[in-house]
């Protein structure tokens, strides 16, 4: 069987009842898009491992589909992770005799770099947020709170519950094109994790409870007509506020790092933080926040070296 066919019938088959619909349309335009035009003729026990491993050095060199340059180490696992379950579950199922994935080298994953917003770049956010439109009170809450934008555009008043002082986070939303039109999805947190339930602080509390007086919507970010925002619009909105305050550009998801990094500064311990992040494990955390904590250990170990005997060295 050509590998095309058989990652056809995997991916709509086997996996498509299995994975959010986010995935599956990140699995066919993999699919589409890298894998077939390169290695989709191939019979399935043509597929060795020097072939796949020709096929990892053109992505890393070539596999930009816009550039025609360089792609990613990431992008790369990604794209060869797919190839390694689809290959693999063919042989458990004998639709191929034997697969060679295992004979392969693959890139080192690369932890993407952590850029958080300083204090004063901070303050100036939160004030601009504070004192204009109701939907920028959505900086304020990733802020004080850590998550990430899907999350916070798929988030409802009744997610917050103001007596207990908690925000739930089951969901999240994200912008897809259908028929040529851009629509909202709505759906379960990428991971069992990211279902968790935050404290929110009094001081937010207390912001949320008059926006919420003057919400036209059960969505707590909308349009003016009280409907759901798409990502890439709030996105836009949140480049034109750093335009505004005269803040050099990062990336949206830079408010989560910035939670995170203030977090650290004051001492909040990593197991904490990480359920408040919807990490997977405590590793994740430790190893995406290493330079703010090694800051964070600078400041504990002079404390600890205040304790050091001097004197007799007069």
């Amino acid at each position: 069987m050509k590998l095309k066919d058989w990652l056809d019938s995997w991916l709509n088959k086997f996996q498509k009842t299995t994975i959010k619909y986010r995935t599956y349309l990140k699995y066919t335009y993999i699919i589409n898009k890298h894998i077939n035009p390169i290695l989709g003729e191939y019979e399935l026990e043509d597929l060795t491992g020097n072939v796949l491993q020709e096929f990892i050095l053109f992505k890393l060199n070539n596999g930009n589909l816009i550039t025609k340059d360089k792609l990613s180490d990431n992008s790369v696992i990604s794209i060869v992770s797919l190839l390694k379950q689809a290959l693999r579950r063919a042989v458990c199922l004998g639709v191929s005799a034997v697969e060679y994935t295992s004979h392969i080298k693959m890139p080192t994953i690369q932890e993407k770099e952590v850029t958080a917003f300083n204090r004063l770049e901070q303050q100036k956010l939160e004030r601009y947020c504070l004192s204009a439109k109701k939907n920028y009170i959505g900086i304020i809450i990733c802020l004080y709170t850590g998550i990430r934008l899907g999350e916070l555009l798929a988030l409802t008043w009744n997610d917050i519950d103001f007596d207990k002082r908690v925000l739930t986070i089951n969901k999240t939303a994200y912008t897809i094109t259908k028929n040529g039109k851009n629509e909202v999805y709505i759906d379960k947190p990428k991971t069992k994790q990211a279902n968790r339930v935050i404290p929110l602080p009094k001081q937010l509390i207390g912001v949320l409870r008059r926006y919420k007086k003057e919400s036209i919507s059960n969505y707590i970010i909308s349009t003016r007509y009280g409907n759901i925002v798409q990502n890439r619009s709030y996105q836009k909105t949140f480049k034109s506020i750093l335009k505004k305050c005269e803040i050099p550009y990062k990336n949206f998801h830079s408010l989560r790092h910035t939670f995170a990094t203030r977090a650290i500064e004051l001492g909040m311990d990593i197991k904490t933080l990480s359920e408040i992040l919807g990490h997977k494990n405590s590793m994740i955390t430790l190893n995406r926040y290493s330079h703010s904590l090694l800051e964070h250990k600078f400041e504990f170990m002079n404390k600890i070296g205040k304790l050091l005997e001097t004197t007799y060295l007069i």
